[in-house]
């Protein structure tokens, strides 16, 4: 069916509510608008739906959200699974409530039991909850940092991870073939609590949670010792962070805890920023303003959805630094491992750090010093989620710690997701550790330094929107593949990886192996002296990456490798747009 078609079909058929039409034909001499709203579904891919919320087949709304819900219902009936119940949670952005409500309903109308977070949650928090609650799956109502008119719909399977093989397909595959919206099954919220099939959830699963978290506390010594003389800055960006956050820091005893007022309360406008993202600077701007007025340690900010964490921390002199998500990340990979093995008198022997592909080969020197295993999965902490199952069901390996560079980890294994709750408490907690020892974070993160080397991480990317877009981006990825290179910003590449292809080519001997991961459109170069390339196409934004990492001999080296790697990527873009 052309786009013009299923607009009139949206105009003219009773199914769809007043609301929407009226929307539509209030486009309905824009055809351009129309093309872009109609011209496809809204894809259902591996990381569920994102999209602009509106009227439409490519657009977030209450249809394509029940579209969605149809095709997870049929697989989990198919699975023989129906009797498990879904969990499903919900953020702040604009008709979060309402998507979490429609997708409940639809369950509920297939006969399967559908447990709503009362008001909104953090995602790590949903990641739990499908466990504690026996589920066979989780919907997260969310589009993370994405700007205010966006909104998503995140799948999860048993395991409290995000769906990965054969998951991710089969569901895919049903929710493709959902074609006729008026087939799609609903039922009043009345009808479904009388039938057992909708039930609120909330405190009883915060509590529980939140004893998980507390799990995880390796020195409750330290901070007794020095959490009273510590001051933290804390934002949540307008989203689902700030009452957990809190809690856990005030349940262990952080009593200096300082929230931006501005940014406290739930807001899908997210009016102080252009967009939540706990990467930009922008979003620590309220919070530094804060944290130079009270004379704080350190500032921390969670996005919408609270599964990642942005941090700056103050030195000695007084000055704010940015941690990345690789420093943040590296910081407390070697404050949990360290402190595990202090604790415990030694390591497990079969001890596991796992980083994705794009994480910063600093992880790869920690896993060595302490002599632990490290695993490299592709880009979505829902491989690292696999992995922890992996360990569960064979038995065979210790999950220590799991980061991506995108400022998100997770401590512990009562979620498979990113968790900024967890991150938070523990970095406080590391605060307060190094406090004892008359060190800051940032002394922390320099005697890593110097114990490690000095790897700097950064990532360039290019917007590309629209059906044009989406085709340069794979262009861009083709030209790559068909012509590697050889030589990057002064690096010899020593091997280059396919992940789509499954190889690994030695670019001297010509000798090609296979990666050992899932196919995925992603291109890596090894690199010589520790450094290396990665491009990939974006999972959630119309966006091409181009991440990368070099290894100095001291900080201003490492910037100045970095600045030069990153002019020579520029360029390489440059020459393929």
């Amino acid at each position: 069916m052309e786009y013009k078609e299923r607009y009139q079909e949206w105009l003219s058929n009773p199914y769809f509510d007043a609301d929407t039409k009226a929307e539509l034909e209030g486009i309905r001499e824009d055809d351009n608008e129309i093309k872009e709203r109609f011209y496809m579904d809204l894809e259902f891919g591996t990381a569920g739906l994102r999209g602009i919320i509106g009227a439409g087949t490519n657009r977030m709304n209450i249809y394509t959200v029940r579209k969605a819900t149809q095709g997870l219902a049929n697989y989990i009936i198919k699975n023989g699974s129906a009797d498990k119940g879904v969990a499903i949670a919900f953020d702040s952005r604009r008709m979060s409530p309402e998507f979490a409500e429609e997708a409940a309903l639809c369950l509920a109308a297939n006969g399967i039991k559908a447990y709503v977070f009362e008001s909104l949650r953090p995602t790590p928090e949903l990641s739990f909850a499908v466990r504690k609650l026996s589920c066979i799956a989780g919907i997260n109502i969310t589009a993370s940092h994405n700007p205010p008119e966006y909104n998503g719909y995140k799948v999860y399977w048993a395991d409290g991870a995000q769906i990965t093989p054969p998951h991710d397909k089969g569901i895919m595959d049903e929710v493709k073939a959902v074609e006729d919206y008026t087939t799609m099954k609903t039922m009043s919220k009345d009808a479904a609590k009388e039938a057992g099939l909708y039930e609120s959830i909330g405190a009883a699963i915060d509590d529980a949670y939140i004893a998980e978290l507390k799990k995880q506390v390796k020195h409750q010594d330290a901070i007794d010792a020095a959490a009273k003389d510590l001051k933290i800055v804390y934002t949540p960006l307008h989203g689902t962070g700030n009452i957990p956050a809190r809690r856990i820091l005030k349940e262990l005893g952080f009593e200096n805890v300082y929230v931006v007022k501005e940014q406290e309360l739930p807001d899908g406008e997210f009016p102080t920023v252009s967009y939540p993202n706990p990467e930009a600077e922008e979003a620590f701007e309220l919070g530094l303003k804060l944290a130079k007025e009270i004379d704080a340690d350190i500032v921390l900010a969670t996005d919408p959805d609270a599964d990642r964490l942005g941090v700056r921390v103050k030195d000695k002199n007084g000055e704010y630094h940015t941690l990345t998500g690789n420093m943040s990340g590296c910081l407390l990979a070697d404050y949990e491992i360290g402190e595990k093995k202090e604790i415990d008198g030694g390591l497990p022997a079969d001890g596991k750090f796992i980083k994705t592909i794009v994480t910063t080969n600093m992880a790869d020197a920690i896993a060595k010093y302490y002599g632990v295993d490290l695993i490299e999965c592709l880009t979505g902490f829902k491989f690292i989620g696999q992995q922890i199952l992996g360990f569960e069901t064979s038995g065979k390996g210790e999950y220590l710690f799991g980061f991506e560079e995108s400022y998100g980890c997770l401590i512990g294994t009562h979620a498979r997701d990113k968790d900024a709750i967890v991150a938070t408490m523990a970095l406080c907690e590391a605060a307060a550790f190094y406090k004892t020892k008359d060190m800051t974070l940032w002394d922390a993160m320099i005697a890593m330094y110097d114990r490690y080397g000095y790897y700097k991480d950064d990532i360039q990317s290019i917007t590309l929107k629209g059906i044009e877009g989406l085709a340069k981006i794979q262009e861009i990825l083709e030209t790559l593949r068909k012509n590697p290179p050889t030589e990057i910003a002064g690096y010899k590449v020593l091997k280059a990886r396919d992940y789509k292809a499954d190889t690994i080519k030695d670019m001297e001997t010509g000798e090609v192996t296979g990666t050992g991961l899932p196919s995925s459109n992603v291109l890596y170069y090894d690199l010589t002296d520790d450094a290396w390339v990665c491009v990939r196409p974006s999972g959630t934004e119309p966006k091409v990456k181009f991440y990368y990492g070099v290894k100095g001999t001291s900080m201003e080296d490492a910037d100045a490798k970095s600045a030069a790697m990153g002019k020579e990527v520029l360029a390489m873009i440059d020459k393929m747009m």
